[in-house]
């Protein structure tokens, strides 16, 4: 059935229960609160940090939006973006839009204002939801952005060039819309880059997202009586995916707007999380305050918590060996996908696996997956070639490019561009990737953007940008930049040239050397990569 449906199944079965929580430790009341008089808590100061959803009302908010989106001629078929912060309006907004037919387009909230009107036109967006913290990047496209579309602002104080989200809706039924839909119809579109960095917009229909919720629930095991912590953000794939795995169980979920160990563990005691998906730099703050002595264990109520799953990037064995010496009752599981297989989940490690961490495990449920040389031919077990996976949730193409649609869906295979190799048991590891980007913090960062803007600084000749290794965030961006002859340069002054450009794009290690080339002009990144250490074998891989 289509997730929609199991939305509006969870109304009738749970209405009352709680579907989601939003804790934004920011507004919390600075008096303390333990865990054991959290829940007896009533005033409203104490709490107004912390706002809440019950299954009946996210159904009944997801139809208010699909209601108000038919009565602006939306039809089945077209494009409605959203671009906000995690908040409790994401998701109804979201299924609201899937509710009409219509596809949901989630923008990465670090697109500049050239970024999301680059993707609003590609994916031709008719409708976009925005939330305050875009209102300067909107504004400073909005004379083109607005042509034949509508923006909804969703917050307080509307600005005169948008429309009230609150206002829009307030009037609008609570009934279903009642739109037939299949698990052919197109759902929804995510972003992603190739090599150049340029956005492409991959489509998946309702099949994949039933696919992602029913496969996180058989993973990890989701029950009713379980509760889920969501960190990263909605827009992207993993965040959201996972917590489809609630929404087929009909359990509740909760959406942490902070990263701090102290808050992360206050959450999970607060809220009785028993579920909880971390990114390496997450993990290795928390163990980091727990080394120090900064955050002690008895403070917490966490023995309820189960499962600790880590994706998004390569994880290091010693990390969880480290993690499960304070938490040794945990079950451990990594996950490996890209958006254009839905998110994580076509490969992970079973929480059965534990002794196999460094490889980013088995088929997921109801994928297949080979490893192939450049001719398409299976490599023999142990050799190193092209992760190929094919199931459900695979994406139905690149919207508007069946170029690159082609190039990497082959028989009904997704062609991942990640070198890998399958051991003895059948355990997939990752040794490199065919692909440039760089995966700092589960963020990908697309080289050939840096090095386009590092060119236009006049003491530059040649640059390469290439990530290299690092123990909280999995890797960093370092600039290899070649100066002009007869000129000096500092690593101060390219800092300050790179203030002009986003914080997580900016270099984090400046090295002053030659850039290789090859005959043919390319740059010799596994050169560079091999140089400055950044080969990724198997061999090196640590088991517990």
């Amino acid at each position: 059935m289509p997730v929609t449906d199991l939305l509006e199944r969870n109304h009738a079965l749970y209405g009352d229960e709680v579907a989601l929580v939003e804790l934004n430790p920011s507004q919390k009341d600075t008096r303390k609160v333990t865990w054991k008089e959290y829940d007896l808590v009533q005033s409203t100061e104490q709490r107004a940090y912390r706002r809440e959803l019950t299954w009946a009302v996210f159904d009944e908010k997801a139809n208010r939006v699909a209601n108000m989106l038919l009565s602006r001629g939306i039809q089945k078929g077209d494009r409605v973006a959203i671009l906000m912060f995690n908040c409790l309006e994401w998701l109804p907004i979201y299924f609201g839009i899937l509710k009409t037919g219509a596809i949901a387009v989630p923008f990465n909230f670090r697109f500049d204002s050239n970024e999301i009107q680059y993707c609003a036109d590609l994916a031709e967006v008719h409708i976009l939801f925005f939330g305050p913290q875009f209102i300067g990047r909107i504004e400073a496209i909005e004379e083109k952005l607005a042509r034949g579309r509508l923006l909804i602002y969703v917050g307080d104080g509307c600005p005169t060039f948008a429309e009230s989200y609150m206002e829009l809706v307030a009037d609008c039924s609570s009934q279903p819309p009642n739109i037939p839909l299949s698990l052919e119809d197109d759902a929804a579109i995510y972003f992603s880059s190739g090599t150049t960095g340029f956005p492409k917009a991959i489509l998946h229909n309702h099949e994949s997202l039933q696919q992602a919720a029913e496969m996180e629930q058989m993973h990890h095991g989701t029950n009713r009586e379980d509760t889920f912590l969501c960190i990263p953000p909605l827009y992207h794939t993993g965040a959201k995916f996972h917590w489809m795995g609630s929404l087929c169980a009909g359990s509740k979920a909760v959406l942490l707007k902070g990263t701090d160990p102290e808050v992360i563990l206050e959450a999970v005691s607060k809220e009785h999380c028993t579920l909880v998906w971390l990114l390496v730099p997450w993990v290795q703050e928390i163990l980091t305050a727990l080394d120090s002595g900064r955050l002690k264990l008895e403070d917490y109520q966490l023995d309820q918590w189960r499962l600790m799953h880590v994706g998004a990037q390569p994880v290091p064995p010693s990390l969880i060996r480290h993690w499960l010496d304070y938490f040794p009752h945990h079950q451990y599981d990594t996950n490996y996908g890209l958006s254009e297989s839905t998110g994580p989940g076509c490969v992970h490690l079973g929480v059965e696996n534990v002794r196999k961490v460094g490889a980013i495990g088995i088929p997921g449920y109801r994928w297949e997956t080979k490893i192939v040389d450049e001719k398409g031919n299976n490599v023999k077990q142990g050799d190193v070639g092209e992760l190929c996976v094919k199931g459900p949730g695979v994406m139905t193409c690149y919207y508007n490019d069946p170029k690159a649609t082609a190039e990497v869906l082959k028989d009904g295979w997704l062609y991942t561009g990640d070198m890998a190799m399958q051991d003895e048991e059948g355990f997939i590891f990752l040794v490199d990737r065919k692909k440039d980007v760089i995966i700092s913090g589960g963020e990908n960062i697309y080289p050939v953007q840096i090095e386009d803007f590092l060119r236009t600084f006049d003491k530059v000749q040649d640059v390469a940008v290439i990530g290299l290794p690092d123990e909280r965030l999995g890797e960093i961006t370092g600039a290899i930049i070649q100066i002009k002859p007869g000129m000096d340069c500092t690593e101060e002054e390219v800092n300050d040239f790179c203030l002009q450009l986003p914080r997580y794009k900016r270099p984090k290690k400046v090295i002053f050397a030659d850039v290789p080339r090859n005959a043919t002009g390319k740059i010799e990144k596994p050169a560079l990569r091999k140089r400055y250490g950044v080969e990724r074998l198997v061999a090196q891989q640590n088991q517990i």
